[in-house]
């Protein structure tokens, strides 16, 4: 898994996509965080992050799609994920490694924003004057929506051999499941049960993450949602053999 993991890793490094996605992801969020009036933390004139962590998700919603979408399309359209499948590895072992180098690099995505998290703590007033306890769920919570993310993205991969068509099912599928259930559970018509459907969408147990207070509830909400998308892709790549 780890041969697989610096390979995929160092591939996405040897790609543009790599380098226009984090470019994107960087300016995208500087400007939103110290730039646009609407979202400018010096316009606001609050010492807090909450700016970052509102719209870092609907960022991931389309950069992580576009990330995801060559780990097995690619494999399937150039003919070599047969060659891939015959090496001394299980399915298992295979997903998990792409799955993992692509997550890290979402992950490296994010270490640069830790200056926003510095830049505020410095410009706080008295200095220090932001709630790290707060900061640090949130970024909890980004990481395990970047999980999520990474696994939709991989799962879509798998499905088809052209990336347009991955990429298009990971961001529909990343949207339904971050906001869509929140969406239902809207309509009046569920009564008390939209609470209980809120409660199947990331958004819910994002939000939750986000004030600080991590539980081990949305842990295993997170945990159980990649751990079913990446059995779902071994049940695709099992097909093959059907």
């Amino acid at each position: 898994m780890l041969s697989i993991l610096k390979k995929e890793f160092n591939g996405f490094l040897n790609s543009l996509i790599a380098y226009i996605v984090l470019t994107v992801f960087l300016v995208a969020t500087g400007m939103f965080m110290w730039v646009f009036p609407e979202s400018s933390v010096l316009e606001y004139g609050f010492a807090d992050m909450q700016t970052l962590f509102n719209i870092a998700p609907w960022m991931f919603l389309f950069l992580i799609p576009a990330i995801t979408m060559r780990t097995f399309a690619e494999e399937k359209r150039e003919g070599t994920i047969e060659l891939l499948l015959t090496k001394p590895i299980t399915d298992l072992q295979l997903i998990l490694g792409k799955y993992f180098a692509a997550l890290l690099l979402v992950l490296f995505a994010l270490l640069p924003t830790l200056l926003y998290y510095y830049s505020i703590y410095t410009l706080g007033n008295p200095p220090g004057n932001v709630d790290s306890a707060a900061v640090a769920g949130s970024y909890i919570g980004l990481m395990f929506l970047a999980a999520v993310f990474t696994a939709i993205g991989v799962f879509a991969s798998s499905v088809s051999d052209n990336q347009i068509i991955s990429f298009v099912l990971a961001l529909f599928l990343c949207f339904i499941i971050y906001t869509g259930f929140e969406s239902i559970a809207s309509i009046p018509v569920w009564g008390t049960y939209g609470y209980f459907i809120s409660q199947l969408g990331i958004a819910y147990h994002y939000s939750a993450i986000s004030k600080g207070l991590v539980d081990s509830r949305d842990v295993l909400y997170f945990l159980s949602v990649i751990a079913i998308l990446i059995l779902a892709t071994k049940l695709v790549l099992r097909s093959r053999k059907w």
